[in-house]
């Protein structure tokens, strides 16, 4: 089974200016807007501003790639030697994501829709 990053989340201090500045880029309306995140669709690609990344640790985009079954997918990359940095969680309408570090400590986001 082959998967795809389809979403790449930025974090951002100021939302609003965020919006502005991908809005622009983009070229593009954003799709859903929320304090807490701010979605664009462009292409079939997805672009998220969150304005928490930072807090949350990310140091830079963060690419997110699409599973059918999370828990499954993150468990066999662990087994392959990868490190879970952010275990699995709801963020929203049962969308579940979760970070992992590769064996190089790049970082990688996994979802899944529901």
């Amino acid at each position: 089974m082959s998967h795809t990053f389809n979403l790449i989340v930025f974090p951002v201090k100021d939302i609003a200016k965020g919006k502005t500045v991908f809005g622009k880029l983009l070229g593009a309306e954003p799709y859903m807007e929320n304090p807490y995140y701010v979605g664009f669709r462009v292409g079939g690609q997805e672009i998220g501003l969150d304005p928490n990344g930072h807090k949350k640790g990310m140091t830079g985009p963060l690419g997110y790639c699409e599973v059918a079954d999370i828990r499954t997918t993150l468990q066999s990359l662990v087994d392959e030697g990868a490190r879970v940095t952010q275990d699995v969680k709801d963020v929203g309408g049962g969308r579940l994501t979760a970070w992992l570090a590769d064996t190089d400590g790049n970082q990688i986001g996994l979802l899944q829709s529901p």
